[in-house]
Order: structure tokens, then sequence, then C-alpha cells
């Protein structure tokens, strides 16, 4: 990362961006997963061969590490989130219902079903006081429920239907009962919930993107509610700033401001403030092809870095280069992006260069930085604890019989106590974790 804003226009005004590859070669460090490292007996151990007929069998791996599991959905969990102060997660699927559940207890305890939607939920988020929950599904529905008796009990206050289909959907961080969201035909809206009984004021909408909106992140946190800014991404290659108070489009990042190169965005991530001087609009975004640009949003939009982060082989599929979860660490100068490759690239921001890269055997589906560790998950059912700083592999989640779509980290409020993952599975389960501190 430059170390200033006038060394980075520096750079964009005397050198064009450039696409570079990398390679194995030039990678400091390549980590392959091994399961022999510091990970706990499992509860389970066993393997189970299932006859499929004519002779062939079809083995399982039953083992388990997971401390506890919530099995009430029937269908896919793609979404999870946890309230900001309770002990209290939210869990959307395939079966039309997003369940309330306790993350404390063994086994969690059901504390509410919301049932008001028509397909499958994909997006869930508490607002920043934790005051109230909004939920998205597949037909465009979101639903917006207020906490009563400190959040023991959630009635539905509003609801929307803007749009064919939500692609994502953020509460904002900072500000309380602001939350945005992004829809298949492109369009990007941002809202505010009433603080007095739970009505909606609609504070933007935008029509610049000409295909699906993929992704949204806030920006400027540090502003609070004197500036609600938002950057958002599409399939078009585009990229767009937006002021949310007013509608106003901040910038706008087209194929020719990246060389002309055709970058179907499908992920975002914004750089903590203490790698960038103090800048909360630096945004790193990832395309379904394996294009990966670092993007000043205070500074119209001014492309910082840019690059191509793989070279596929023959037998490679083209979207084994998606970028499918950007993460930034918020102690070091590392940022990690993971590709449906199964490859994890951890860069040094201070370069750009690959510090190491991480193989799993399938896709990955989300990184979270937390501490000094890199969690990734993946589609083979695992989710991964690695040491960022050293490499080492310190923790692997096992217990899932299909992929992981989403998980969340709940730090304990005790210091004694472990921190725990709990992921969203493809098979309808949701596992918790604990893993080391």
């Amino acid at each position: 990362m430059p170390s200033n804003e006038q060394e980075a226009n520096q750079q964009l005004e005397g050198n064009e961006p450039i696409e570079e590859f990398i390679s194995t070669d030039e990678v400091a460090q390549e980590i392959i997963p091994t399961n022999d490292g510091e990970q706990p007996e499992d509860n389970d151990d066993m393997q189970d061969d299932i006859p499929m007929g004519d002779g062939e069998t079809i083995e399982i791996d039953m083992s388990n590490n997971s401390v506890t599991y919530f099995d009430k959905h029937t269908d896919s969990v793609f979404t999870l989130a946890h309230h900001p102060t309770l002990p209290l997660v939210i869990s959307g699927g395939g079966d039309n219902v997003a369940n309330l559940w306790t993350s404390h207890s063994h086994p969690p305890k059901m504390a509410g079903t919301i049932t008001g939607h028509t397909e499958s939920v994909i997006c869930s988020s508490f607002t920043a006081d934790g005051k109230f929950l909004v939920t998205a599904d597949m037909n465009g529905k979101i639903l917006v429920h207020a906490g009563l008796k400190g959040g023991a009990q959630w009635k539905q206050v509003s609801e929307l239907s803007e749009v064919e289909e939500v692609v994502w959907l953020k509460a904002h961080p900072k500000v309380p009962s602001i939350f945005a969201f992004g829809a298949i035909d492109g369009s990007v809206w941002c809202y505010q919930i009433s603080e007095q009984d739970g009505s909606l004021e609609q504070l933007m909408s935008g029509f610049v993107h000409t295909q699906d909106c993929t992704m949204g992140e806030f920006i400027n946190l540090d502003k609070g509610e004197e500036a609600v800014d938002l950057v958002s991404c599409s399939l078009d290659s585009s990229i767009v700033g937006w002021n949310c108070y007013t509608g106003q489009q901040l910038f706008k990042l087209t194929q020719a401001e990246i060389n002309g190169l055709e970058a179907p965005w499908v992920s975002l991530a914004v750089a903590p403030s203490n790698l960038t001087n103090g800048n909360f609009g630096v945004v790193a975004a990832g395309s379904n092809n394996g294009v990966l640009t670092i993007l000043n949003a205070n500074n119209n939009g001014a492309v910082l870095h840019l690059e191509t982060v793989v070279e596929l082989k023959a037998d490679q599929e083209e979207l084994d280069a998606s970028i499918e979860s950007i993460c930034w660490s918020p102690k070091y100068p590392l940022m990690a992006v993971g590709l449906v490759g199964g490859q994890i690239l951890l860069y040094d921001t201070n370069t750009w260069r690959v510090r190491r890269k991480f193989v799993l055997e399938d896709s990955i589906t989300k990184l979270i930085f937390d501490n000094d560790d890199i969690f990734a998950s993946c589609i083979n059912g695992k989710v991964y604890q690695y040491d960022a700083k050293t490499g080492n592999e310190k923790f692997v989640c096992v217990g899932h019989n299909m992929g992981i779509l989403d998980f969340i980290i709940v730090k304990p409020k005790d210091a004694t106590q472990l921190r725990r993952v709990i992921t969203a599975g493809d098979e309808g389960v949701s596992l918790v974790f604990e893993v080391p501190n």
C-alpha cells in the first residue's frame, strides 16, 4: 500500500497499472493442508461404506470435532449473522425460513422463527445497535423485525418488495438502523429504519449498473452519521461509489480504467484504516475471472493496484480463477483472496507480492481474519484455521458431509473461553466449533 495518497497519485500519473500473473515460482511459501496438525481428537472417527449397486461403494467420512449443532433447517443453510451484543444467531436457508437460536448453549436453544419469506433466505444482518434484524430472499422480499424484551422476541415491523431478486444485503456497521442491498437487475438501494415504529424511509436507489449488482460495502465508517457512503460492484465490470443520503454517484470505475480488461466483479472488501494512513475508502475488488484491483474510493476511484491473480492451467475451468472472497488483516499489512480453484493467496500489502499460497482441495467460500489467524471455509465441508504470520495450520473444523456456504466467528466475553466458529452447511446443518485462541 502506498505510504500516502500523494504517492499513490504519482503512481497513477506516471505509470499505468500493470497486469501481472502470479505463478507458483513467485510465491514465497506454498502450504498444502494436512490433517496431522494441532488438532484435537475427533468425537467420532468412523468411516461408513454405503453400497451403491453393481459392487460399487461410496465412502463417507464421519469425523466430527464440533461441540454442538443446530439442525432445524430442512434445506441448505445459506446465511448466518450474529447479534452485536447478545448470544444470538440468525440462520437463513433454502427452506424459506430464518431461525433465531442461541450461540452459547449446548445444544442451542430456539429463540424464534421467521416464516414470512417465500423463497430461499440468502441474506441476513442485525443493525449496528442490535435493535433490528433484516433478512432477504431470492424473491426480492426483505423483512425487518424489531427485538422485544431484550431480544427474547422478534416482531415484524416492515416489509419491502422492490426488486425481483436480492443478491446481497448489509447493515451499516456503525450507524444504527441503516441498511443497503443490491439486486439482480443491477440496482442499489439504501434504507433507514425508524427507531419509533420500524417503518422504512428510502434514502436512495441507484440504477447505474447494467447487470447483477453482486456486492456492496459501506466505506468511511469514521464519519458516523455525517456521511453514509457505499461502494457497489457488478458483473458489467463497473464499480460505483454512492452518497447514500443524496443518491449522488461519487465515482464510477469501468473497463477503461482497468486497461480495458473484462472484470465481472463478484467480491469487495474495505481495508482497515491502519493500513491506509487513516483513509477509510481503500477497497479491494475481485472478479470471477481472476482480476484483482485496489482502488481509492475517496480519490474518484483511482486504481492503486491491478493484476490477474492466477494463470490457469490447461485442465482448469475458467471459473477456477473466480475470487470468491477477499479479507484484510486488521493487525498486519496482509490481504487474502480465496479462489474457486481452492487457492488462498496471502498478499503483503506493502509490496503486493504473494507472501504465501495455501492450496485446499476444493473451492473457497469465505475468508475471515481474526487476531493473528486467517480462517477459510471450503466446499469440502471444512473450515481451516492458519496462523497468518507463520502459515502454520492450527485447527481444522470437520463434521460436514457437504460444502460450507457461510460461517461466522463468535468471540467470548471471558478470556478463558475459546472462540467459536459457526457454520452454514449445504446439508442443512450448522455446526459449532471451539477453536484455539
